[in-house]
C-alpha cells in the first residue's frame, strides 16, 4: 500500500513539473521532454538533450559588486582569472570621454582592491574628484590569456572611505530621431531615479530602475538641442541634432556597415564578441563626416551562444565600443545571423546535431534579446503566426518581430530595415528535422508587410528614395556563396513549420523580394546588406545572369536596375571574392574595412567610401 502510495505521489510530482516546462511550439518538430524534464530533438528514433552552458559570463558577474572602502574600492568577480586595468573618466571635461588608463592588477581569488587615494593622488587627478567629491573609474578586464572580456565603470563618492554610486555603464544613446522628437536611453550599474534635462524641459523616471528610457518630444527640426542626464548627484551632458523638416530636401549624410564580430591580431579587435578597434574607429570617422545617422545591419558580435546572459555581455562589449558616438546620433540596429541564440542539441561526442531559435520565444529567443538590448522603431509585423502554414493557430508559435523589422524616415530618404535571420535555425540548411527558419529567408508575414510598406512610401510626397536592408546579399560574391539568397543555385532550401517545407525555395523567395523593389516600386535605391566580410557593389539589370542552369521557375523581370551594396567590412575577419554567375557586374571588390557614406541632396545620392582605420578613400559611386 505505501509503494503504491509512494508511486502515486511521485506520479503527481512528476505531472506536475513536466506541466510547468515551457510549452513547446507547434512550429517545431520532433522535440519533446523525457520524464526528467530535459528536452530533446529525435532524429531517425535518436534522441539528442539540449545542452547547458557551462560558466557563462554574465554582466552582473563582470560588474564585480564593487564596495567602497577606506582608500577605495573592492570588488569580486567570482571564480574568473586574469587582470584588470583602470583609470579615471573625464566627464564633462572633454566630448567623447573615455578612461585615461593608468594601473593594471592582477585578479586574485576573484577579487582586486584598487588604492584610489595612491593611484589618484596629485598630480594625477585630472577630473578633480577631490574638489568634486566623487569620481568615475573606467575599468577594463581581461582573461589569464589576455583577451578582453569587459569595459566597466565604478562611480565613487568621498575621499576616503569611499561609497559606491550609480553610474552609467551603458550610454547614454541616441535612437529614434525625427524632426522633433527622439528617444534617449542608457543603464545604470544601480537602481536610481534619472532625469533628463532638454529644450527647457525635464523627464523624470517614475520609479528607481537601472534601465532609463525617455521619450522626447516637441524639438525644433534641423536643429542643435543640448540634453543633460542626472542620475544621483552626477550628470553628464552632450547633444542631438534633430532630422531636416519633412518635405525640405535638405542635403544630409548617413551611414551604413555591418559584420563586426571579434576578429584575430589582439587587444581591443578582440573585446569578448567584437571587434571594438574597428567600430570604434568606424563611429570616429562618421562622427567626423558629420553624418546624421548610421545604419548597422548583423553580426555585431560572434554571439551563436544558448547562454542569453553571456550573449547579452558580447552586446554590451559592442554598444560600449561606439558609445561616446552615439550619446550625439543614432544607430539603427539590425539582426544577422551571428545574432543566433537558441538550443542546442548535441550527441555524446559533443558533435551538434541540431540547433533551433530558443523558447519561450517571449523571453528567451534571439529577437526577445535582441529588443531587450537595443531601441528600434516598432512598426514592423507582429510575428510569423496566422501565416498559411501556422500549425497551431491559437497559440503562439513564432518569435516576434518586434524592433527587428521596422522602417524610418530621415528627410526624404525611408530606410526598411528586415530579418533574413528570423526565427534563425543555424541547423536548418541541413537538418531539416527540427523544423525552423532559414538563414537569408524573408517568410511570408513579413514579406507581405515590406509590399504594404513600399506601398505606403511611393504615395509619400515627402520620400524621394528608398533604402532596404537585410543582412544576407541576394547576390553574395565572396564568402557565403553556399547560403544567403543563392544556397549555390539551389532552391530546395526553405524553411520548415511544422515539419514540413514551405512552398517557395530560397531563390523563389528572392525573386519575389526583388519584384516588390524593382516593379512596385520607383524610389527603391537598392540594398544595404553585408554577411560577406567585404564591401562591393553591382548594380542588378537586365542583362546580368542570376539563374542555376536549367532553372525551371518563373524569371524576374528587371524591368529598372537597383544596386546592391555590400558592406561587412566592420572588423569581422575578411572573406576574398568567389567567381559566380554574375560577377562580370561586380565593382569595387575590397576586403579593406570599409565605412560607406551616402550624400543625398534632393533627387541625388552619391556614395563614398572610406576605410575608417587608415582614412583613405576606397571609391565614390554616384547612385542617383
Amino acid at each position: 500500500m505505501n509503494k503504491i502510495l509512494f508511486s502515486a505521489i511521485a506520479l503527481v510530482f512528476a505531472t506536475t513539473a513536466m506541466a510547468q516546462l515551457p510549452k513547446i511550439p507547434a512550429a517545431y518538430s520532433n522535440l519533446g521532454y523525457d520524464t526528467n524534464g530535459r528536452l530533446y530533438f529525435k532524429d531517425k528514433d535518436e534522441k539528442y538533450f539540449a545542452e547547458e552552458f557551462k560558466n557563462p559570463l554574465t554582466t552582473e558577474q563582470l560588474l564585480g559588486k564593487p564596495k567602497g572602502t577606506e582608500n577605495g574600492v573592492q570588488m569580486d568577480f567570482g571564480t574568473l582569472k586574469g587582470t584588470v586595468t583602470y583609470g579615471l573618466i573625464p566627464y564633462g571635461k572633454v566630448p567623447h570621454p573615455l578612461p585615461g588608463y593608468r594601473k593594471t592588477v592582477k585578479i586574485e581569488d576573484g577579487k582586486i582592491e584598487l588604492n584610489i587615494k595612491e593611484d589618484f593622488k596629485y598630480p594625477y587627478d585630472f577630473v578633480d574628484w577631490k574638489k568634486n567629491g566623487y569620481l568615475n573609474l573606467g575599468y577594463r578586464i581581461a582573461d589569464e590569456q589576455g583577451m578582453l572580456l569587459f569595459d566597466g565603470i565604478i562611480a565613487l563618492k568621498g575621499e576616503g572611505p569611499f561609497e559606491v554610486i550609480p553610474a552609467i555603464y551603458e550610454g547614454p544613446f541616441v535612437n529614434m530621431l525625427t524632426d522633433n522628437s527622439a528617444v534617449i536611453w542608457c543603464k545604470t550599474t544601480h537602481p536610481v531615479k534619472a532625469e533628463i534635462e532638454i529644450n527647457g524641459k525635464v523627464y523624470k523616471d517614475e520609479h528607481e530602475t537601472t534601465l532609463h528610457r525617455w521619450n522626447i518630444a516637441g524639438l525644433t527640426p534641423n536643429t542643435k538641442h543640448n540634453y543633460k542626464v542626472k542620475y544621483g548627484i552626477q550628470s553628464q551632458s552632450y547633444h542631438l541634432k534633430t532630422a531636416p523638416s519633412k518635405g525640405s530636401r535638405e542635403a544630409f549624410v548617413f551611414g551604413y556597415a555591418s559584420d563586426s564580430r571579434h576578429a584575430t591580431g589582439g587587444g581591443e579587435r578582440k573585446i569578448l564578441g567584437a571587434n571594438a578597434y574597428i567600430m570604434k574607429k568606424m563611429a570616429a570617422l562618421a562622427h567626423m563626416k558629420d553624418v546624421r545617422f548610421m545604419q548597422f545591419t548583423g553580426d555585431m558580435i560572434n554571439g551563436y551562444l544558448s547562454s542569453k546572459e553571456q550573449q547579452r555581455l558580447e552586446y554590451s562589449n559592442w554598444k560600449k565600443s561606439i558609445e561616446p558616438f552615439w550619446h550625439y546620433m543614432p544607430f539603427y540596429i539590425g539582426m544577422g545571423n551571428h545574432e543566433a541564440l537558441g538550443l542546442i542539441f548535441k550527441d555524446e561526442n559533443g558533435k551538434q546535431q541540431a540547433f533551433i531559435d530558443a523558447f519561450p520565444y517571449e523571453t528567451q529567443s534571439a529577437e526577445a534579446l535582441f529588443a531587450e538590448e537595443f531601441v528600434n522603431p516598432e512598426n514592423g509585423p507582429d510575428s510569423e503566426d496566422d501565416n498559411k502554414y501556422d500549425p497551431d493557430p491559437k497559440n503562439i508559435d513564432f518569435p516576434s518581430y518586434k524592433e527587428n523589422v521596422f522602417y524610418y524616415t530621415y528627410g526624404n530618404v525611408a530606410i526598411i530595415v528586415l530579418n533574413s535571420n528570423y526565427w534563425y535555425a543555424p541547423s536548418i540548411a541541413n537538418q531539416t528535422a527540427s523544423s525552423g527558419g532559414l538563414h537569408g529567408y524573408l517568410m511570408d508575414n513579413q514579406l507581405q508587410w515590406l509590399r504594404e510598406t513600399i506601398s505606403k512610401l511611393e504615395r509619400d510626397k515627402n520620400i524621394d528614395h528608398i533604402f532596404l536592408t537585410q543582412h544576407t546579399p541576394a547576390f553574395p560574391n565572396g564568402g557565403h556563396s553556399k547560403d544567403v539568397m543563392w544556397y549555390s543555385g539551389n532552391n530546395e532550401k526553405r524553411p520548415y513549420i511544422g515539419g514540413k517545407p514551405v512552398d517557395k525555395g530560397i531563390i523563389e523567395r528572392r525573386d519575389e523580394y526583388l519584384d516588390i523593389l524593382i516593379n512596385q516600386s520607383k524610389k527603391v535605391v537598392g540594398m544595404l546588406t553585408g554577411d560577406e566580410h567585404n564591401y562591393n557593389w553591382l548594380k542588378l539589370t537586365a542583362d546580368m545572369p542570376i539563374y542555376p542552369e536549367n532553372y525551371p521557375h518563373k524569371k524576374l523581370n528587371v524591368s529598372r536596375p537597383i544596386y546592391q551594396i555590400n558592406n561587412g567590412a566592420a572588423g569581422a575577419p575578411y572573406y576574398g571574392q568567389e567567381v559566380l554567375p554574375w560577377s562580370k557586374h561586380t565593382q569595387s571588390f575590397s576586403v579593406e574595412n570599409a565605412l560607406c557614406l551616402f550624400y543625398v541632396e534632393g533627387k541625388k545620392i552619391t556614395m563614398k567610401v572610406f576605410n575608417p582605420d587608415t582614412l583613405n578613400q576606397i571609391d565614390e559611386v554616384e547612385l542617383r
